[in-house]
Order: structure tokens, then sequence, then C-alpha cells
């Protein structure tokens, strides 16, 4: 269930994160296996987040001047940064960081970061092109653009908002997700819709990622170093929050020290694979619980399905329409 669940949300928010959609699955694959051998909360379900892809695309991807592979080896450099802050963290009292974050900077980043994941989808739901900018650029130029729609792309868009609204309602719980994914795909290869205007994801690469350490200048470091302690205290500040309230939830305690240390092997494992920053997510990790996860093995499980993916699937993925 929760493999069914983050395909195509990894997918979704690497698209974000203005990097190779694949990257994310790249992130799922590795990031549940080191999270399980040291990860304290029995649901926690650890990958990308759409907060941390915001970050990434707004301070570290517009860095590399549209160079993909140097986006990739910057990106992999902040999560390698996360991962070792993380993990010293633990010996200086970082543990306590989460404490100081208050509710109202959580509630107002989280509105912030809904509001721009809205100016940065729009485009693809009207199939508007050329749009760029900060929010309110990008939404004057959606608005403005409206006569411009592309009507197929938009009744595409329409449609899958429909279901997952609709099976979401029926059948809570479920992976219904990759339901419509899968609808989407058969409707796009069967019309012959790509044909027609809409955008598709397009070609994904098969096969596991390379373990390697990214490449990237000396002058770099200190760039990225304020960038990656505000990714860190984005994904520890999260990861704590879910997981403290599944185990609230569930009658167990999780231990923040060794958090720190599970979310840190998470983040060099993913910054070691061509992946990037990763924390634990509510919407995932609802969607473990609700499957019937008691322990770390289920992201075990969905790190297994992700390599199957990986291996022979990925292929299947080239007509998912970009609405």
């Amino acid at each position: 269930s929760l493999a069914a669940f983050v395909i195509p949300e990894s997918l979704a928010y690497a698209s974000l994160a203005q990097l190779p959609p694949v990257t994310g699955l790249y992130c799922y694959l590795v990031a549940g296996i080191a999270y399980a051998l040291f990860g304290t909360s029995r649901q926690l379900a650890v990958g990308p987040t759409s907060s941390l892809a915001i970050v990434l695309a707004t301070s570290v991807v517009s860095l590399a001047d549209g160079d993909v592979a140097r986006a990739m080896a910057l990106v992999g450099t902040v999560a390698l940064m996360v991962g070792f802050i993380s993990i010293a963290g633990r010996f200086v009292g970082l543990a306590n960081a989460a404490y100081f974050i208050s509710d109202p900077i959580l509630v107002g980043f989280k509105t912030g970061a809904a509001l721009y994941i809205a100016s940065t989808q729009l485009p693809k739901l009207f199939g508007i092109t050329g749009v760029s900018g900060n929010f309110f650029e990008r939404v004057f130029h959606v608005v403005s653009s409206l006569p411009q729609t592309h009507l197929l792309s938009l009744t595409i868009g329409l449609a899958a908002i429909g279901l997952f609204i609709s099976f979401e309602a029926a059948f809570p719980g479920r992976p219904t997700t990759l339901v419509v994914v899968v609808a989407a795909i058969l409707a796009m290869t069967v019309f012959h819709l790509a044909d027609r205007g809409i955008h598709i994801v397009g070609d994904l690469p098969t096969g596991l990622p390379d373990v390697s350490l990214p490449h990237i200048h000396v002058s770099d470091i200190g760039t990225l170093i304020p960038i990656a302690l505000a990714c860190f205290l984005l994904a520890y500040g999260e990861s704590i929050s879910v997981a403290r309230s599944f185990a609230q939830k569930h009658g167990y305690d999780i231990n923040p020290e060794q958090e720190l240390t599970a979310i840190g092997t998470a983040n060099i494992a993913t910054g070691l694979t061509s992946g990037f920053p990763v924390a634990g997510g509510m919407s995932q990790t609802a969607v473990n619980d609700l499957g019937g996860a008691s322990s770390p093995a289920a992201l075990v499980v969905t790190s297994g399905a992700i390599a199957l993916t990986l291996l022979y699937f990925a292929r299947f993925f080239h007509n998912l329409p970009e609405p």
C-alpha cells in the first residue's frame, strides 16, 4: 500500500524540486532501509516531502543554471550535509531543536508551501507553458494566460482530481493514488493523447542508481551549508512531529536522539545514490499506518517494491500525463 502511494508521489515531489522525476524513486529506495536500521518509530515513512522539495527548488537547483547534472550533485551534497549535521547534532543537543519551532511558524510555512505548490502546478493543470518567476508572477501569468488554456490537459487534470476525491471517500486508506495513475496512463496510451498536446513525464531511467559521492566545486560548500542547516531543521522538525503523533496514537515512546541518527543515516544514503534530502512525511506515514504497519519492516518492503519498479516497470510511467 505504501509503495503504491509513494511511487507517483515521489515522481511529483522530484518534479516539484525541479529535478528528474526518477530521483524521487531513488530517495525512497534507500531512505526506508536506512531508517529501518536506526529509527524508533514503528509507522514513520521517510522520503521526499513537499516542503523540502520547495526549499531545494528555490535555493539549490537555481544555482545550477539549468545544468541537471550539477543540480543533482548539489542536492546530493545538501543531503549528505543534512545527514552529517543530524548525526553530529545528537552529541551537541540538537534533538531539542524541534521544541523551539513554534506551531505558528509551522502553520505559516505549510500555508506558504501550499500556495507555492499551487503556483507551480497550476500551469501544468491548464496546459500553459512559459510560466516563471515568484509566486505573484506565476499566478498573474496563469490568470492572464487563461484564454490559452489547453482544454484537453485541463479535462485530464480535473478528471484526476475528481477520481482522487471520490476514491478517497469510498476507499479510505487504500492505494487509490496508483489506480488513478494507471487509469491516466492507459487513457494516454489507448487514445494517443500525447499527440494532441498533453505533456507527459517521458522516459525514466531503468536500473538502480550508482553509489558515489556527488561532484561539486569546493567553493559551493560555503553556499550550501546554510541551506543544509535549514533543511535539517525542517526535516527533523517535521519528522519528529509526525513520529510523536503516531507514537502517542499507538501508545509507545520514541527516542529523539536516536531519531537524529536515523534521519541522518537516511539522508546520507540518499546523498550517495543520486537522491536529495528526505524526512518523515505526514501523508505517507498516514498511509503506512492505515495499511497496518507495526514496525519499520514495512519500509524495507516498500524499498523492495521501488527496486522492482526501477528494474522492470519504470518504462510504464512514460505516458503519465503531467496534468
